[in-house]
């Protein structure tokens, strides 16, 4: 499929004159609304001048611009649209006595929205549960457009796009389920739709994700820097995690390098998992920088069209079950927050994420790691989105999260205060462990809930009562059942993982 598309628009862009839109742009695509200005850029014959015009009936805008540099690129910034279409686009380039046209055709204006990351991301509408009704309810949302890069690689970051695997389309059910981890990402198309009924107006996705990919591979080497790497001191063995591409940046340099020019309105991001076995402390720096350097970039690189601070979603990494049980899924999930358990915060302003842990799919064919159930991750998206990217203030986007810890040490017992009120599915011993300090090392043992009331829960700490100095919550791998982790909030939403220790946080109280 991409390599006959990759064709067809190699014969059309070298047949007659070079006049041509970027690769990115097609008919059936959205283009960003009002207050942002869409950004349309293309080729052109060197030292022509190319006439846009824009028409629903009508002309309803002209604009023109010079070609630059010795590939003619030429570039144009819409004035303020409305959401709403379609419209016709037409460029026309005047050379001597030779005029050249191209046109897009059924072109709307909306939100425009750039999903990326590894293969949970990448996974297709056909993979979800409840997949056939999804699919055949893709036909209802024709103001949802999709497009989808292909996979490519490049030591050297591209101006345009190399390869293209799903031209803008109105939605259907092949082009949304086409095949496993091929096109249209679940995620990408069930947030965006969720987004549209919401809205009620146009909304573009561009999915540009590769599975068993690490953030290094979609970073610039200017990020990575900032974070002190130039190489990988391990590399990953485990056949799903080692699918995808690691060298760094080669995936910033290719499919996300290209649409820099582009007006966006925000992104959604779900990886992480490779990153469990490669440079794994190192995420609550190579994570936030990414998210800062792609802010910088899009803005510069659209002609400060897209928001310098643009809304950025991602997903915290729902579960794996491995015989052997380790630590580095949690230290990622704490790590996708730079270390503070929530986001937004000071190192990740503007942000949102999705909680899965307690997602977890065990009997998942395509792996545990590869849970089904996207519809409530692309709706926790939606709630993010919601009150931080559109600014809903009544929007309950976050699970609850701790306040204070204080210690009774003669009763044997902590009582965790949250700052919301919460739900308690489930009284466990498991979920819930304690530090207990043995000569400066940290020793973890799971501690019971005994009692609870609206916005705290009693544990039972039997374990060291007199030199406790840590807890944490859901800190392994796959620490609940399917929704059925102990702490949620009145509206459904599952606590993140946290950790807190005594010497360092305000909030810890002994008596």
């Amino acid at each position: 499929m991409a390599a006959s598309l990759l064709l067809v628009l190699l014969l059309a862009w070298t047949t007659g004159a070079i006049l041509r839109f970027a690769s990115y742009y097609g008919d059936h695509m959205v283009l960003q609304k009002k207050p942002s200005q869409a950004v349309i850029w293309g080729y052109a014959d060197p030292g022509t001048t190319v006439m846009l015009i824009v028409s629903q009936g009508h002309n309803l805008m002209e604009k023109m611009a010079e070609t630059e540099g010795s590939n003619g690129i030429w570039k144009v910034i819409l004035k303020p649209m409305a959401p709403g279409g379609p419209f016709t686009i037409m460029i026309r380039q005047y050379d001597k006595e030779e005029v050249a046209n191209a046109t897009l055709k059924d072109v709307y204006f909306g939100d425009v929205w750039f999903c990326s990351g590894q293969s949970n991301m990448e996974m297709t509408v056909s993979q979800v549960f409840n997949a056939s009704n999804e699919l055949a309810e893709a036909s209802h949302y024709p103001l949802v457009r999709v497009f989808g890069a292909a996979l490519v690689q490049s030591e050297v970051e591209l101006q345009d796009l190399a390869s293209i695997i799903l031209p803008w389309s109105i939605p259907t059910a092949k082009n949304l389920g086409h095949g496993d981890f091929s096109y249209f990402s679940a995620v990408c198309w069930l947030f965006g739709r969720y987004l549209f009924e919401k809205l009620k107006y146009p909304i573009g996705l561009i999915d540009s994700s590769w599975g068993g990919t690490p953030v290094e591979a979609w970073s610039s080497k200017k990020a990575l820097q900032e974070c002190g790497i130039s190489g990988y001191a391990e590399k990953a063995t485990s056949s799903y995690l080692d699918a995808g591409p690691k060298e760094l940046s080669v995936l910033w340099n290719a499919m996300v390098h290209p649409f820099l020019n582009m007006t966006l309105y925000g992104v959604i991001w779900y990886q992480g998992e490779s990153n469990t076995l490669l440079n794994t402390d190192l995420y609550n720096c190579t994570f936030p920088t990414l998210i800062e350097d792609w802010r910088k970039a899009f803005h510069e690189g659209s002609s400060w069209q897209t928001q310098r601070y643009f809304p950025f979603g991602f997903v915290q990494l729902s579960t794996n079950h491995l015989v052997e049980e380790n630590d580095h899924f949690p230290r990622i999930r704490w790590h996708q927050t730079a270390d503070y358990g929530y986001v937004p915060n000071k190192k990740m302003p503007h942000t949102f994420m999705a909680v899965a842990i307690d997602l977890g799919d065990e009997s998942s064919p395509y792996g545990s790691i590869h849970p089904r159930d996207k519809q409530t991750v692309a709706y926790r998206l939606l709630l993010g989105a919601l009150a931080v990217a559109y600014g809903d203030k009544t929007m309950v986007f976050q699970g609850p999260y701790p306040e204070k810890v204080q210690v009774d040490i003669a009763h044997e017992s902590l009582n965790v205060t949250f700052e919301d009120h919460i739900l308690v599915r489930h009284s466990d011993n498991k979920t819930f462990e304690v530090c207990c300090s043995e000569q400066a090392l940290c020793k973890w043992s799971a501690v019971s809930i005994t009692s609870s009331s609206s916005r705290s829960v009693i544990l039972h700490n039997t374990k060291c009562p007199n030199n406790m100095i840590g807890l944490r919550y859901a800190w392994t791998e796959s620490p609940c059942d399917y929704k059925l982790c102990p702490i949620y909030n009145v509206q459904g939403l599952p606590a993140p993982p946290f950790i807190t220790f005594s010497h360092s946080n305000p909030g810890w109280t002994v008596s």
